[in-house]
């Protein structure tokens, strides 16, 4: 189950950084938590920087309450999200 929270800080990682690809080259965030956070906090990076902290928080409450199952299902979730966050980005800079 350890590595089942390794995979999910792995992908917060990957999510964060395509996220700032995302504000680097002008694409809006498109979860309306996230945007409320970059529009809320002084900087867009600190605001981020928030939400990251509170989603690596749910992922060890996941992990210690031995939820694997649950957090096996959302790294698939996020997995696809980046791959997705990636997809725009090569379009968005291809044009």
């Amino acid at each position: 189950m350890t590595q089942t929270l390794y995979h999910y800080s792995y992908l917060q990682v990957l999510d964060f950084l395509t996220t700032i690809a995302f504000l680097i080259n002008g694409v809006s965030e498109g979860n309306p938590l996230v945007n409320w956070a970059i529009q809320a906090f002084p900087t867009p990076l600190s605001g981020l920087l928030a939400v990251k902290v509170l989603a690596f928080g749910l992922g060890v409450y996941c992990w210690q309450t031995a939820k694997g199952q649950l957090l096996g299902r959302i790294n698939i979730g996020f997995a696809a999200l980046v791959a997705w966050n990636l997809m725009t980005l090569i379009l968005k800079t291809a044009h």
